[in-house]
């Protein structure tokens, strides 16, 4: 469209439809419109609540965190009486709960002018990238040791994908991230990048003359 000469674009963030069990209609997927915001940051960005919810219950949860993800606006259904409405009648508001919702929400700027915030900001950023490069150490040692057991492999004919030791990796990674805080939809999302990198690592020794 940017290209046919339409400069005024913008993008509506509705979820996705995704397989399995899932408490949105369309899965919010955060990651998808935060890699957006990152590609266009000049560009409007919408998020519509409604379509990814589904139902009412979950229209405040999700409307908070696109404003705290920094979101433009949002989009949401209202009608003077949803439980009789053509369509959609579940993920619709009444004029009054639609005020309700509006007034408990919390808007955020991007940015503030407090010095004391800033300060102690940018000194945990400083932290973080700190632990960001020792992480990205210890991920270079992990595929060091992938390596060393893609030779051991190619050695002794054996198949790179080995599925029982892969679910004992992600049993412990999951009992060891919730004692951390972590949840298990990140767990399983690191480790099988990690997972990947190691197979591509294995898979180049597997076939070096």
């Amino acid at each position: 469209m940017q290209k046919a000469g339409i400069k005024n674009v913008g993008m509506i963030h509705r979820g996705f439809s995704s397989y399995g069990n899932t408490e949105y209609r369309n899965a919010p997927m955060w990651h998808l419109p935060i890699e957006m915001k990152l590609r266009y940051p000049g560009m409007l960005l919408i998020c519509d609540p409604s379509h990814i919810c589904g139902n009412r219950t979950l229209l405040q949860q999700v409307s908070q965190k696109s404003i705290d993800l920094d979101f433009d606006g949002l989009m949401i259904e209202s009608h003077i009486d949803p439980d009789n409405a053509w369509s959609d009648a579940k993920q619709q508001l009444t004029p009054a709960k639609w005020n309700e919702m509006m007034d408990a929400l919390i808007w955020r700027s991007e940015d503030t002018n407090v010095q004391e915030f800033n300060t102690a900001l940018i000194h945990l950023r400083e932290q973080i990238n700190q632990v960001d490069d020792e992480l990205l150490t210890l991920i270079g040692q992990r595929m060091k040791l992938a390596d060393r057991i893609g030779s051991y492999k190619k050695e002794n004919n054996i198949t790179i994908l080995q599925t029982n030791r892969w679910n004992d990796i992600l049993l412990r990674a999951y009992n060891k991230g919730e004692q951390l805080g972590l949840s298990k939809e990140f767990i399983v999302r690191y480790f099988d990048a990690v997972h990947i990198e190691s197979i591509n690592h294995q898979n180049k020794i597997m076939n070096e003359d």
